[in-house]
């Protein structure tokens, strides 16, 4: 097994020589131009598709030369076992990929650490490993798919599809790809077997094959929805691109103006000052402050929301913060020297990763800090409840406006101005429901306290969010809040649509939903709270589970497997419903009978 190693490696050596050329090359000349430890997540996702793509081709191209039947033949009949052979090989991928991504990784971090003042932690060190985990995971995609029969292979893009959409952060990110790398290598040693295009055997290996390829299948069946979208979008009558929105839809209220939002909303009060607000609506500057942030900057994250460094202009310093000593380090603009650590209120670490905003104004999830450029310091300024994460901020008026995912708070604007100590708010205006249904906050200022709307329209064209509503709140000086108008939004989007990707597996809906947040950690998007599920769509899924299940009877007979096999097959059809009738079909081909071999022993007439 170590020779066939061996081999694998000097046959790619080339590649992987010529891999840590180019990379030290593209690395090197950028942390000339930019600092690549301060990019913006989209940089990273760049990367991590570059390397997913080098890992995916190298697994077609390893075992698309070996799958041909006579390279294959001579493979097999080695003295060892497949699975010390297939380990051979994959490892070798694995090895090639750590040579040709982690080192010159790892060396123009060492290089960025140790010759410049820039900040390298911990998490960038973390962030190179899974980068080589997503080329790995790629590579054994690519692997199973020159393996398998071409009719399950692509089943394996399931996991690179989660790496695209998961939530997990940190050490939960490295976790979730370490599992992937398992379950693929799990499903490659499976593939590995003397007919490449026998269905897998035994309850283990099914399940192995099996279980992403019919999350594969709810993928494929939600890309048909999206193809019914873009023929909707050609008709030119989605909500999305209409020219008029409809009127009291979503994208009418998610579209309007400030004036017109407030007289949406007061249309219908009862409220005796509904008419004169709608009337001051239309001459009033009306301010939008949130929510802005969907999720907050986390401990050891791998990637950056934003950059998180800002520049102390009098000066010449830029500070960056770093998740190792919780502190902004600082280096010199001019001579490229550092020059020391910036805490809270002089050395004090921050408790939590710190992200700059405009006007020196700084934020973690639960605290608003700014930045003294006379004194360099970082003093905290306002700070939300205990329990409580930051969802957005902006000007109101005299008034500075945090949102968090509970509540809305005012503050004076001229204590930020001339004070330094920690403020308190003026009011506070719970939200009316969940953070993320909401899509928009409006604040028309009055005589005596604000005027609010809160619009809850977020995500509710599909089955995650709220049904949408508008409500209208005022707050009076002393901070009394009332509720003087409140309307349910027309929806957009009927309940087919809503559900598209619920109805049709209500199981792998669940599934994928939780897979995509596990391991989230600090950054979990903002709560929301899902409607309840219309009686009609519950019947649409029960009828398509029983389709299944009717539809697993009549094939499961057209096919070779043992009774077991086929009860465990209806069964599951009859739980998972479509998607897995669809695996059905592409594991087991149907079986051949006498009259299908004399059929194809006739000869072809000319």
């Amino acid at each position: 097994m170590i020779d066939l190693l061996k081999a694998e490696l000097l046959r790619f050596r080339w590649w992987a020589a010529g891999c840590v050329a180019i990379q030290l090359v593209v690395l090197g000349f950028l942390t000339r131009v930019v600092d690549l430890a301060q990019q913006p997540d989209m940089a990273y996702q760049v990367f991590a598709i570059a390397y997913g793509a080098l890992g995916l081709l190298l697994g077609l191209y390893q075992m698309g030369g070996y799958r041909r039947p006579n390279t294959w033949l001579n493979l097999l009949h080695r003295p060892l076992a497949p699975w010390k052979i297939a380990l051979a090989l994959t490892g070798a991928g694995a090895l090639l990929l750590a040579i040709g991504i982690l080192l010159p990784a790892l060396v123009v971090a060492g290089w960025q650490e140790w010759m410049t003042p820039r900040v390298v932690d911990t998490r960038h060190i973390l962030l190179i490993v899974s980068a080589w985990l997503i080329a790995t995971c790629a590579y054994l995609a690519g692997c199973f798919v020159m393996l398998s029969d071409r009719r399950v292979g692509f089943c394996a893009g399931v996991f690179l599809a989660l790496f695209a959409a998961t939530e997990a952060t940190g050490l939960g990110a490295l976790l979730l790809q370490g599992l992937a790398l398992a379950w693929l290598a799990a499903m490659v040693f499976v593939a590995f077997k003397p007919d490449l295009s026998a269905a897998p055997r035994g309850v283990v290996r099914t399940v192995i094959v099996g279980a992403p390829l019919q999350v594969a299948m709810w993928i494929a069946l939600v890309l048909v929805g999206f193809g019914v979208e873009f023929v909707w979008i050609a008709q030119g009558s989605h909500p999305n691109n209409v020219e008029v929105p409809k009127a009291g839809g979503e994208k009418e209220l998610e579209n309007a103006e400030g004036k017109d939002v407030f007289r949406l909303g007061l249309a219908n009060s009862n409220n005796p000052e509904a008419p004169l607000w709608r009337e001051q609506a239309r001459i009033s500057e009306i301010f939008e402050v949130g929510p802005s942030l969907r999720t907050v900057p986390a401990r050891g994250q791998l990637m950056n929301l934003a950059p998180m460094e800002f520049d102390d202009t009098e000066r010449r310093i830029r500070w960056v913060f770093s998740h190792d000593t919780m502190r902004f380090e600082g280096y010199s603009l001019v001579d490229r020297r550092p020059v020391g650590a910036l805490g809270v209120a002089g050395d004090a670490s921050f408790p939590a990763p710190v992200m700059p905003g405009p006007k020196n104004v700084l934020f973690d999830r639960s605290t608003v800090y700014q930045y003294d450029q006379d004194a360099r310091l970082v003093l905290p300024r306002a700070r939300l409840p205990q329990g409580e994460r930051l969802a957005g901020f902006g000007e109101a008026g005299d008034d500075v406006a945090l949102l968090s995912d509970r509540a809305l708070y005012f503050y004076d604007a001229r204590e930020l101005e001339n004070d330094d100590g920690v403020l308190a708010p003026r009011q506070r205006v719970p939200l009316p429901a969940a953070a993320g249904d909401l899509q928009r906050v409006d604040a028309m200022e009055l005589l005596d306290g604000w005027l609010i709307s809160f619009a809850f329209v977020r995500s509710s064209y599909n089955a995650e969010g709220a049904l949408p509503f508008q409500e209208i709140v005022r707050v009076d000086d002393r901070g009394r809040v009332q509720s003087v108008a409140r309307r349910d939004v027309d929806r957009d989007y009927f309940d087919t649509w809503r559900y598209q990707n619920w109805f049709p597996s209500p199981v792998v809906y669940a599934v994928q939903k939780a897979a995509k947040n596990a391991f989230a950690d600090g950054m979990a998007p903002l709560p929301k709270q899902a409607a309840p599920i219309p009686r009609s769509m519950q019947v649409l899924a029960g009828l398509l589970m029983l389709v299944s299940l009717l539809g697993a009877v009549w094939r499961t007979r057209q096919t070779a497997l043992s009774t077991p096999a086929r009860i465990a097959w209806i069964v599951i059809c009859g739980l998972v419903s479509l998607p897995a009738l669809m695996a059905l079909w592409l594991l087991y081909p149907k079986r051949e009978t006498v009259d299908d071999v004399a059929i194809a022993a006739q000869p072809a007439i000319a």
